[in-house]
């Protein structure tokens, strides 16, 4: 049931195009291209295991697990002011 303007269906679209948006942006975040033999960030030497079970992988186990703490404390989204979160 749409309200105002809104067409009917306007907040699933909505929801919708903020799932596909989060989507999008976890795929930017996958390596990509050839792996390395050593990490970018500490030089130290990535496991074949590891490479062979992450194609595109830059960084060893312990700077990936820095780098993922970083991303984490800055999503980069604003839940307050996003209507999806209104919702619930």
């Amino acid at each position: 049931m749409a309200t105002g303007w809104a067409g009917d269906g306007a907040v699933q679209d909505q929801i919708d195009a903020t799932v596909t948006d989060g989507i999008q942006r976890a795929k930017s975040r996958l390596p990509q291209g050839p792996g390395l033999a050593h990490c970018e960030g500490c030089g130290a030497e990535i496991p074949e295991a590891r490479r062979q079970a992450m194609p595109g992988v830059r960084l060893c186990v312990a700077c990936q697990s820095g780098a993922d703490r970083e991303a984490s404390q800055f999503s980069g989204y604003n839940r307050r002011g996003s209507k999806d979160s209104q919702l619930r």
